[in-house]
């Protein structure tokens, strides 16, 4: 597939400017309208944090200083729930942007659509990087039922343990590294959680953690279990197994019915987990690497991040997001230059100074822009400057081999639904694991019988 440079100018321009040479008169009207119909401009979808935001809008200063006839209108909303409800929105009204950012287990319902312009043909054709300069997983991650490559990663994160160092100093607690067990996971939760002002209450826990499939999951694989019956194809989950079983028995038994290491549900109501955790009550906060600008604001003690901790075999679960292409996008050229730039080692190197995203870029992911926090813009003298937190992003890189993922069909995100249904208490009261097991199957089997309607499989 070729590609026309959003820079070069049309045989109507030149024509115009040789009439303009001809005739004098008239020129500004003319010359007016084709650079009307010579302009490019769309709308780029996206949602994040401020410091994303302003990532963003780098990302399309830098791409507008070198293209300057196209105009990239940022379509920015705060809140992740609010955005994807807005794409959905835009697409069943007709009126996508013509790109935006989704993560790899919502985009099925767009590819199942095929509202979505593949950009692997574009990636191939690409000058500006290859195949081969990016990780497999995410790529692989883009690609709906196996197919081509639809969407353009920009980052490969995992599932992490950000910990208080001060935490498990003071109470002697040895820091996780690679390969911890789940006993001493769980020795360090329990001795973290304390009645620390001794009324009886306890007040600090050792971890917090959302009781979702995509927290469960990379347990469940730890243990050896799986979360469905085929990856690319699913027809069901696969629940059932004793290695699966242990996997969700492990992860539920940090709640109310075990070991009793997390808040109890009213508090967590009250109080989101990256605030507990940044106020010191809490030792330890499982998520992504979504959380490290916001963190970055804490002063009163060090934290850091380390691997999951290990039943069987290590394991974690793929965190990825993409530049996604509407079908019906005007100027898909110049679309595709703007998802170039985004996607470059320039505008990676942008986006990985936030702190947000490790990079899918594997020479921006080994920079020491993604592993120390250093600005892209020091060329030397980098010794000099201050490492910023997490000392440990190379534990993200470190978890790539051990990284997998979930499937991207249609209707993925409502078997999401259908499992939490039935465990997004199981932290908090005693649950029938068996009847839960059964009744998430039951109740997903439609949405994984319409995906496959819907593709014909």
């Amino acid at each position: 597939m070729g590609r026309r440079n959003p820079q070069t100018g049309s045989m109507l321009t030149r024509f115009a400017l040789v009439v303009v040479l001809l005739t004098g008169a008239g020129w500004v009207t003319l010359l007016s309208g084709v650079i009307a119909q010579d302009s490019q401009s769309f709308r780029f979808a996206f949602w994040g944090d401020p410091a994303e935001l302003a990532a963003y809008e780098a990302i399309i200063a830098g791409f507008e200083a070198q293209n300057p006839a196209v105009n990239v209108q940022a379509d920015y909303t705060p809140g992740q729930g609010d955005y994807y409800r807005k794409i959905a929105t835009d697409f069943a009204a007709g009126a996508p942007p013509a790109v935006f950012l989704t993560n790899y287990r919502n985009f099925g319902q767009y590819a199942a659509s095929s509202v979505l312009e593949p950009v692997q043909p574009y990636l191939e054709e690409s000058d500006v990087f290859s195949l081969d300069d990016f990780y497999q997983i995410p790529m692989d991650s883009f690609r709906y039922r196996g197919g081509e490559i639809v969407c353009m990663p920009q980052n490969i994160s995992s599932l992490v343990i950000y910990y208080n160092v001060d935490l498990f100093e003071a109470n002697s607690i040895p820091l996780p590294i690679a390969g911890w067990t789940w006993d001493e996971f769980i020795s360090a939760a329990s001795r973290l959680t304390q009645d620390i002002d001794g009324d009886g209450v306890t007040d600090q826990f050792g971890v917090v953690v959302d009781p979702s499939m995509y927290r469960m999951v990379s347990f469940i694989w730890s243990a050896g279990g799986e979360i469905v019956d085929d990856l690319e194809n699913p027809t069901t989950l696969s629940l059932d197994s004793p290695e699966t079983r242990e996997g969700i028995e492990r992860f539920i038994s940090l709640g109310a019915s075990g070991h009793n290491v997390v808040p109890p549900e009213a508090e967590v109501a009250a109080e989101d987990d990256i605030a507990r955790f940044m106020r010191g009550g809490a030792g330890m906060f499982l998520q992504s690497r979504r959380p490290v600008p916001t963190l970055r604001e804490i002063e009163g003690f060090h934290w850091d991040v380390a691997p999951l901790p290990v039943i069987g075999e290590p394991a974690t679960v793929l965190h990825s997001d993409a530049f996604c292409i509407a079908a019906s996008a005007d100027s898909k050229d110049a679309v595709w230059a703007f998802v170039e730039y985004a996607a470059s080692r320039e505008g990676q190197m942008i986006l990985a100074e936030t702190g947000r995203t490790v990079p899918s870029m594997i020479a921006v992911a080994e920079s020491d822009v993604f592993l120390k926090g250093l600005p892209a813009s020091e060329t030397g003298g980098t010794e000099m400057l201050e490492v910023k937190s997490p000392a440990s992003s190379q534990v993200y890189l470190d978890n790539i081999p051990i990284m997998q993922r979930l499937p991207t069909i249609s209707t993925w995100p409502e078997v999401e639904d259908a499992f939490d249904a039935e465990f997004d208490r199981a932290l908090y009261v005693e649950i029938d694991i068996d009847a839960a097991i059964a009744a998430a199957t039951e109740n997903a089997q439609a949405a994984f019988d319409r995906a496959a309607a819907d593709d014909g499989v």
